[in-house]
């Protein structure tokens, strides 16, 4: 499981696809969003701009990423 500490109050999906390296770029996590291929608490989500906040987890490729506040 791969864990990103939040640095504000939240961090949107495809910002979080890109800091856990699942991506490549911000246009490759709007396509995968866009496709269905990503999940947010466990339904798929296709906004890219979801806001996450601390206790949120994402699936995608068989990777699960935690959402973390920071402290």
């Amino acid at each position: 499981m791969i864990t990103i500490t939040l640095r504000e109050e939240f961090i949107k999906l495809g910002q979080a696809l890109k800091a856990a390296n699942l991506v490549g770029s911000g246009l490759e996590a709007k396509i995968m969003i866009n496709q269905g291929k990503v999940k947010v608490n466990g339904a798929v989500e296709t906004q890219r701009g979801k806001k996450l906040y601390d206790g949120d987890t994402i699936t995608f490729n068989d990777e699960q990423i935690m959402i973390k506040k920071a402290g």
